[in-house]
């Protein structure tokens, strides 16, 4: 069965498809996020706030979220169901 994911703002992802929920501070996660950008593979789910976590997908795509790495992966395992 596929779950759903809210990462915030009503904006949902297919957790079958993540791979990976890192933090943005590292300088190898910004190089990915930057290289991202550059080929088109970023969706920016923040509504104009700070990116606090990074969602990596099986299919190279990258999803941008203002809520903590924390709070997504209490969600998959739902502690915080919305």
């Amino acid at each position: 069965m596929t779950q759903l994911i809210n990462i915030g703002f009503g904006n949902i992802v297919n957790s079958d498809k993540i791979v990976a929920i890192i933090a943005p501070d590292s300088a190898p996660a910004k190089r990915l996020v930057q290289n991202s950008k550059e080929t088109g593979n970023v969706v920016d789910a923040t509504q104009g706030r700070r990116t606090r976590a990074v969602i990596i997908t099986d299919s190279a795509h990258v999803i941008l979220s203002a809520l903590l790495p924390e709070t997504i992966s209490g969600r998959y395992k739902g502690e915080d169901n919305e």
